[in-house]
């Protein structure tokens, strides 16, 4: 197995992309080497996301991938975004979900639900120098997503908020929340309204930063809402209809989820490859082995067979052909896959993989969200066997 061999290995499928598509994705994965790769060890260590990577962030576009032209946008596809997530999550997982969540969640909200007055106001700011964050969870409302216990209560001409949320994923750095709380707690779900909240607004606080296991430098907070005054124009919808915002958007995001999970089962799986080329033993390279061969061989079919249902997701979407279970298919199998894979490189790498001192133990810590947020893999499968069971 020489070593030339290793990029052509790398599992690509350029079949599936234009001419164009692969420019982009080929300018994201040189930047994401160049300038985030350099940084990742001691952003990890740090549990920071440096502040000028999300200025480039912005200055490439690819904060508003999906937003028009006329706001400041790209006004490119959903599937483009996907292509960015997989492409910087292959150096840094945190990277990616930082722009997966500005993308796939708060831009697509804003996209879809928003009046012309608030796509005006925001979807500039979003695609300039804005960070969005979306906040559903709370203590007692995960899985169970629509149990909120934050409350909005009309007053005049603003809603009033009082509540927590947890597990904000951007919350540091970002200026603008689509938030979720309830109006009628007796209404179930039916209460349940999305606001657009700014980070200054009056009763607003962001509080403890969680220390986390992998994704470490993407920020993941506790909200505050103590009489949070947001002014009514800023109900994102209807009253009432924040459940549907929140389940279609989360939706959407799973893709996201799926390309973040390909693609640090690619960054696993190429250092993996390599050093299986340049560690030897018993007189010759690890990867004469046909042991070594095997599971390099698997890990590579795996990541194949999770980009295509990736990318067969995020073009559904493109297409406006109902995603949804293909969604809860692809986030449930490509967390699974990149569990696998960032497990079998550290067993590559033996006692060196279980060092800080190699990438690949980071890549492992990483993947292991991919099960957990934007609805665990159990959710996935109940979603997936609902709609093959028609509902029963």
């Amino acid at each position: 197995m020489p070593e030339t061999t290793l990029q052509s290995a790398v599992p690509t499928p350029l079949t599936t992309l234009s001419e164009d598509e692969i420019l982009f994705r080929d300018n994201i994965r040189q930047f994401a080497d160049d300038k985030i790769r350099p940084l990742v060890k001691e952003m990890d260590e740090k549990g920071i996301f440096e502040k000028n990577l999300i200025h480039e962030f912005f200055q490439l576009g690819l904060m508003g991938i999906e937003i028009p032209e006329q706001f400041g946008g790209a006004g490119a596809k959903f599937f483009e975004a996907i292509l960015a997530v997989e492409e910087l999550s292959r150096v840094d997982a945190s990277a990616g979900v930082v722009v997966d969540v500005q993308n796939t969640l708060v831009n697509n909200a804003l996209l879809r639900w928003g009046n012309a007055e608030q796509k005006k106001r925001y979807l500039p700011k979003m695609a300039a120098d804005t960070v969005g964050a979306y906040a559903l969870s709370e203590a007692g409302s995960g899985s169970d997503a629509f149990a909120l216990q934050t409350r909005g209560e009309l007053k005049g001409g603003e809603y009033v908020l009082t509540g927590r949320k947890l597990w904000i994923t951007n919350a540091k750095e970002a200026g603008l929340f689509v938030l979720f709380a309830t109006l009628d707690p007796a209404a179930g779900y039916k209460g349940i309204t999305a606001f657009l909240v700014e980070k200054n607004f009056p009763g607003f606080s962001v509080g403890k930063k969680e220390d986390k296991l992998g994704i470490r430098a993407s920020s993941t907070c506790e909200l505050i809402l103590e009489d949070c005054r947001v002014p009514k124009e800023n109900v994102l919808g209807e009253p009432g209809k924040g459940y549907k915002i929140a389940i279609e958007t989360l939706n959407e995001g799973r893709i996201g989820i799926g390309a973040q999970m390909i693609g640090l089962a690619r960054g696993a799986w190429e250092f993996a490859a390599k050093y299986a080329l340049e560690r030897k033993q018993f007189g010759k390279a690890i990867a004469e082995f046909q042991g070594i061969q095997f599971q390099i061989a698997q890990m590579a079919t795996e990541i194949e067979a999770a980009r295509l249902m990736v990318y067969n997701a995020a073009r559904m979407k493109d297409a406006g052909v109902n995603f949804v279970k293909e969604a809860a298919m692809t986030k449930l199998f490509a967390s699974q896959v990149a569990e696998r894979v960032t497990s079998l490189a550290i067993e590559i790498y033996g006692g060196y993989g279980f060092t800080k001192d190699y990438p690949v133990e980071k890549y492992w810590r990483d993947a292991k969200i991919g099960k957990i947020y934007e609805g665990t893999s159990n959710m996935q499968l109940a979603t997936i066997a609902k709609l093959l069971l028609g509902g029963k």
